[in-house]
C-alpha cells in the first residue's frame, strides 16, 4: 500500500505545445498541461461542464517521448506523483505551484 500514498492518474488533453528545457546538468525537461473535464447538471437540468487544468513535467526518457510523439490537442494518460514548490516572483512575494510528476506516458489519440 505504500505504492500508494501519492499517486495521481490523468487522462486528459494537451492545451499547448509542451516546453522542452535542456538543462545545464544534460537533463531534459518537458513541461505540459492537460485538461480534464468533469459534468453535471444545475438545478435547471443544464449539463455544465467542469474544466480543470493540470501542470504536467516530466524527465528523463519520459520527456524525450513527449518531446518526440505529444503534441497540442492530443489525449494522453499519465501517471506520477503530485509536487508542490514555491518561489519569489519578481516583485518578491512568494509564488507556489502544484505539479505532476510524470512517471509514465500513454497516447490515447492518433
Amino acid at each position: 500500500m505504500n505504492t500508494l500514498k501519492n499517486k495521481v492518474q490523468l487522462i486528459g488533453n494537451l492545451g499547448q505545445e509542451p516546453e522542452i528545457v535542456h538543462l545545464e546538468s544534460g537533463k531534459k525537461l518537458a513541461k505540459f498541461a492537460i485538461a480534464t473535464n468533469d459534468y453535471y447538471y444545475n438545478k435547471q437540468g443544464d449539463k455544465i461542464t467542469d474544466t480543470q487544468w493540470h501542470n504536467i513535467i516530466a524527465w528523463g526518457k519520459t520527456a524525450d517521448i513527449v518531446e518526440k510523439y505529444i503534441n497540442k490537442g492530443q489525449e494522453v494518460a499519465i501517471q506520477g506523483k503530485l509536487t508542490s514548490r514555491s518561489y519569489e516572483d519578481k516583485k518578491g512575494q512568494k509564488q507556489y505551484i502544484t505539479e505532476i510528476v510524470c512517471n509514465e506516458l500513454l497516447m490515447l489519440s492518433k
